[in-house]
């Protein structure tokens, strides 16, 4: 009782807590993946190219704001104005978080202003080109706030030692997810005659429910997390050391204060995004982590957005190849992220990322010597980025999380999720670069072998235990 009344989130952070809330944890990943995969994977990029190719003019522009934009290059450029709005949002978003103690109720705003945007998408048909870019923005910018937010929730449900496991069954959450729902799409879209609808209204509906799922399953998180007090923060925005450093549990120290009031949490936001940006440069093992991460991931990111585009051009395979071959990375992506999130157990987390950051390498040395119109070859490549494909980010997430000061979970995973999102259009303008000189998408796809070559070494330089003993957290047994 006492415990409760010097700090009330004492006697909730045993083992048993700790577990629940890593279980309705997980359920975020569960709900957020089908956008990820449904959507913006598979479904919208064509659908919406084939509204605005509707609704263009003689010459092939549609006329957003006035501006004449060739509606092939629509979702493109919908998608880079959705990564400027979401770089500009989620530091600030962050700022308030950490600032108010308030994680929770940002994440559910910001989860279902997604959901919602997703789920209207089922009224985009015929010439609705600008509203399917401007529910497509929101949406965009709605999963990387509300993720930024759900990642921060690491740190505080799982022990140091119990990090990679946790992200990594995550990952695996929502690989399944993204698995089953797309299964279920391909089944409609498939057969859409033998259930009565047409093959448009088949693709609303396929986009609608990924809407609809994230909604659903975003209740589990939020009635299973909780918010904690907001850290003590020095008055130059800094998180107080001085629980940190005796090296006592949070809850033997002197009482948090209470979190800012919410008037002044919003106005606050960006100066504390300015003290964040300062703070950061203090620990500059945890921007060289980030920096090794935004190369690699840029990487990554690039092979799975291009994958598509170097099968169908480069290869001759057909649409229904393709997306086999995307359902096939999400099923073995469950078993990849379960199996190194073990390895890592032995191995640590780093070594483990290293080692996967080698398997990328074969996999984009074997992609260039693919023969063309061999789909074998091709879905062998793609269970081959399955497997390392879950691994490689959770296991990154988890390293991440014990490189962030305590108090600025928010702040850090923000930019975290700001190197993931903000800086991801490198990998495919070199991709696009590499194919307009030579003509080749060989070359293009083996070009981005220095973002993985470059990133292995940034990342094999950082020395992790040195960086999570600078951020005032204490290291697990092998990281």
């Amino acid at each position: 009782m006492t415990a409760e009344i010097v700090d009330g989130t004492a006697a909730e952070d045993g083992p048993a807590a700790r577990r629940r809330e890593q279980r309705g944890w997980y359920f975020y990943d569960f709900a957020n993946s089908v956008y990820s995969t449904s959507v913006i994977t598979v479904f919208l990029g064509p659908y919406l190219t084939s509204v605005a190719k509707h609704a263009a003019d003689g010459r092939g522009f549609v006329h957003p704001l006035g501006v004449p934009v060739r509606a092939g290059s629509l979702y493109a450029y919908t998608i880079s104005v959705s990564i400027v709005v979401a770089v500009l949002l989620m530091p600030l978003v962050g700022a308030v978080a950490d600032r108010t103690g308030r994680k929770k109720p940002l994440l559910g705003a910001a989860a279902y202003v997604g959901a919602a945007a997703t789920a209207c998408m089922f009224f985009l048909d015929g010439d609705r080109y600008l509203l399917g870019a401007f529910l497509l923005v929101v949406a965009n910018v709605a999963l990387p706030v509300s993720s930024a937010l759900y990642n921060a929730y690491l740190p505080e449900i799982a022990e140091p030692a119990e990090r990679d496991r946790v992200s990594s069954r995550g990952w695996a959450f929502g690989y399944t997810s993204g698995a089953f729902v797309l299964v279920l799409d391909l089944v409609l879209y498939s057969g859409h005659d033998s259930f009565g609808v047409s093959q448009s209204t088949a693709v609303r509906i396929c986009l609608a429910t990924a809407g609809l799922w994230w909604g659903a399953f975003t209740v589990v998180p939020l009635r299973r997390l909780r918010d904690r007090r907001a850290a003590a923060r020095r008055t130059d925005g800094a998180p107080d050391g001085r629980a940190q450093a005796s090296g006592a549990p949070a809850s033997a120290q002197s009482p948090a204060p209470e979190p800012a009031p919410a008037r002044g949490a919003v106005a606050g936001g960006w100066r504390q995004l300015a003290a964040t940006l300062r703070d950061m440069r203090r620990h500059p093992l945890t921007l060289a982590f980030l920096l090794a991460y935004l190369i690699y991931n840029d990487g990554i990111q690039t092979v799975i957005s291009q994958a598509s585009v170097f099968g169908s051009e480069e290869l001759g395979l057909g649409q229904t190849t393709l997306i086999v071959a995307v359902l096939l990375v999400q099923v073995l992506a469950v078993a990849g992220a379960l199996a190194m999130g073990r390895i890592a157990r032995v191995y640590g987390g780093k070594r483990t990322v290293l080692g996967s950051l080698g398997v990328w390498i074969l996999i984009l040395v074997g992609g260039y010597f693919l023969p063309a119109g061999a789909p074998a070859w091709f879905f062998g490549l793609a269970a081959a980025i399955g497997l390392v494909l879950g691994g490689s980010q959770a296991l990154s997430r988890s390293l991440y999380s014990h490189l962030v000061p305590r108090g600025k979970e928010a702040e850090y995973f923000s930019a975290y999720e700001l190197s993931d999102r903000g800086l991801s259009w490198l990998g495919p303008l070199a991709f696009g670069l590499a194919y307009q000189l030579t003509g080749s998408y060989r070359v293009a796809i083996v070009s981005l072998l220095v973002f993985f070559v470059v990133g292995s070494v940034l990342l094999a330089r950082v020395p992790l235990s040195r960086a999570v003993a600078a951020a005032g957290n204490t290291a697990p047994e092998r990281i």
